[in-house]
């Protein structure tokens, strides 16, 4: 009996789960090293917690451990790390990630949660789109080429890593790269909006 009551809170504790928890101390991490200025490894612990959102994804689907916990959890997670990292950085000179910017990665999230659970508590369904896991992508990205700026302006970068991107060629990168992120922060956010006045209109009959 006690092994068979252990069962759900297994299935909770499952790696995908523990993924998603490491994410969120790893995201701590980088929002401490951040304002200390040592861009050099917060750079390397975002790319490992950034990379854990991929592996438990494909985890939870090939090893069917998707739960209840992980819907809510990983979410809610990537939003911390993602919102919390270009409010960090847009308050460091010389990252290319301005305050509206961050208001903008910050208030589509809180709009999309919003609407989120307006649909879901009506019986309606609201998966995450395509334009949303790559905004996802493009936010990531312009993050670490982000990190990287400072990196290089405070003289941390490697040698290994100046010869295989030079200066010159990460802050050419880095404003397309922030454009992307904030442009497809605002297509994914429309996207959502249109969606959830379509659902409205076709339970009012309207």
């Amino acid at each position: 009996m006690a092994a068979e009551n252990d069962r759900p809170l297994l299935r909770m504790f499952n790696v995908p789960n523990l993924l998603t928890m490491a994410r969120l101390v790893l995201s701590v991490v980088v929002f401490v090293l951040v304002p200390c200025g040592w861009y050099f490894w917060a750079l390397w612990v975002f790319i490992v917690a950034a990379s854990t959102d991929w592996v438990d994804g494909y985890w939870a689907r090939r090893f069917n451990q998707v739960t209840q916990l992980g819907r809510i959890f990983d979410p809610f997670v990537d939003k911390i790390i993602v919102c919390g990292l270009f409010i960090f950085l847009a308050a460091e000179k010389g990252s290319g990630i301005t305050a509206w910017m961050a208001v903008v990665v910050v208030g589509r999230e809180l709009l999309v949660t919003a609407l989120r659970g307006f649909i879901e508590q009506s019986g309606g369904d609201f998966s995450a789109k395509m334009s949303g896991k790559l905004k996802m992508v493009f936010q990531c990205v312009a993050g670490g080429f982000s990190l990287g700026a400072l990196m290089y302006a405070d003289e941390q970068a490697p040698l290994w890593l100046q010869m295989i991107l030079p200066e010159a060629w990460l802050l050419a990168i880095l404003p397309v790269l922030v454009w992307a992120a904030v442009l497809s922060t605002i297509y994914s956010g429309l996207q959502y909006v249109i969606a959830t006045m379509k659902y409205i209109l076709a339970r009012t009959g309207t």
